[in-house]
C-alpha cells in the first residue's frame, strides 16, 4: 500500500527529529510537522473547491475514523486511486504542489480536515460545497487526542497524561483549542451547506446517523449498503483493517468507546474541564448539541 509506506516514511522521520521540530506554530496555532508544513498552510489558498466537493471537517480525534463517509460513498477501486492522485486527501497534509494533482481528481471528491472556518481555502465557502462536521465530548477528544500524540511522537514519552491536560485545556495542542473550535463552528451552525453531527450520535444510531449524512449529500444508498456500512465501519473491524495503514494504522485505532474519560480525570481535572466548557462553550447551540451533561458528568 502506497499510503502506508507514505505514512510509515513519516513516522520514521518524526521519531528523529528533536521534540521541538515535531510541530511548529503557524499564525497562532500548533500544527504537526509530521503531515503538515508552513509552506501548504500558506498556499492552502490556491485550493479551488468544487461544489459538489464531499467535505469532512473535525478537530482531531473526534472518530472522523468512525464517520464512515470514506467507504460509504465510494467503491474500493476509486478509493485507491484517490488515494493514490492526491497522497492524502487532507486539505493541509502533504507539499504545496499536491493542489495541483487534485485538479486533476474526478468529482467528488471527498476532502478532509481539521482545519477551523477561517483557516480553510475562501472557495469552499463560495462554492458552496457542503460539509459534514463531526464533534465529540471534550472529555474523550482528550483522552484519545493524548495517547494518539504519545503514539506518534508529537510529544515527549516522558509527557503525562496531568501535563498534557494543561495544555489542552489551554489550547497548547497541535490545531488549536478544541474550545476556540466550537466556537468558531457555532457560527455556522445556521449555514444549510454544514451538516453537524456528533461522535456520539454515531455510535448510538449508526443507522439513522448514515441515513442523514447520505441524504444531506444526496447520495442514493440502498438499507443493505448501509447495513454493510454498518459492519465495515464498527471500530472492530476498521481496527482490524488498520494493518493497511502501517504503524499509524495502529496508533489510529485504540478503543473507540464513549466515555473512556472516566477512567482518566482526576476530581479536579474534572472541575477543571466542567469549568472551561462551561465559560466558553455551554451557552452555544453547538456546546448544547454536544450534551455534556450526559456524556462528561458521572
Amino acid at each position: 500500500h502506497a499510503l502506508s509506506k507514505v505514512l510509515d516514511e513519516r513516522f520514521e522521520e518524526n521519531e528523529k527529529k528533536a521534540l521541538s521540530e515535531r510541530t511548529f506554530m503557524y499564525d497562532g496555532v500548533l500544527y504537526p510537522t509530521i503531515v503538515c508544513s508552513p509552506e501548504i498552510l500558506k498556499s492552502i489558498h490556491t485550493f479551488r473547491a468544487r461544489k459538489d466537493d464531499i467535505i469532512l471537517v473535525s478537530y482531531p480525534k473526534s472518530g472522523k475514523h468512525y464517520s464512515f463517509a470514506r467507504n460509504a460513498f465510494v467503491s474500493k477501486q476509486r478509493l485507491q486511486k484517490l488515494l493514490e492522485l492526491s497522497r492524502t486527501l487532507f486539505l493541509e497534509f502533504g507539499e504545496p504542489e499536491k493542489f495541483e494533482r487534485m485538479e486533476k481528481l474526478p468529482s467528488r471528491r471527498i476532502i478532509k480536515t481539521h482545519l477551523m472556518p477561517q483557516k480553510l481555502p475562501k472557495s469552499v465557502f463560495e462554492q458552496k460545497a457542503k460539509m459534514l462536521v463531526l464533534l465529540r465530548n471534550p472529555k474523550d477528544t482528550a483522552v484519545s487526542f493524548f495517547h494518539f500524540s504519545k503514539g506518534i511522537k508529537l510529544i515527549s514519552d516522558q509527557e503525562t497524561w496531568d501535563e498534557y491536560f494543561e495544555a489542552f485545556i489551554t489550547g497548547k495542542v497541535a490545531y488549536g483549542s478544541y474550545f476556540d473550535y466550537i466556537v468558531e463552528w457555532n457560527k455556522y451552525l445556521d449555514d444549510s451547506n454544514i451538516f453537524f453531527i456528533t461522535y456520539e450520535e454515531i455510535k448510538e444510531d449508526p443507522a439513522s446517523s448514515l441515513k442523514k449524512i447520505a441524504k444531506f449529500f444526496d447520495l442514493s444508498v440502498t438499507e443493505e449498503k448501509i447495513e454493510s456500512i454498518v459492519k465495515e465501519t464498527h471500530f472492530e473491524s476498521m481496527k482490524n483493517n488498520a494493518g493497511t495503514l502501517g504503524k499509524v494504522g495502529q496508533i489510529l485505532f485504540r478503543k473507540g468507546i464513549v466515555g473512556d474519560w472516566t477512567s482518566v480525570f482526576s476530581e479536579s481535572q474534572n472541575e477543571k474541564m466542567d469549568r472551561k466548557f462551561e465559560e466558553t462553550v455551554a451557552k452555544t447551540k453547538l456546546g448544547m448539541k454536544l450534551k455534556y451533561e450526559v456524556y462528561c458528568k458521572n
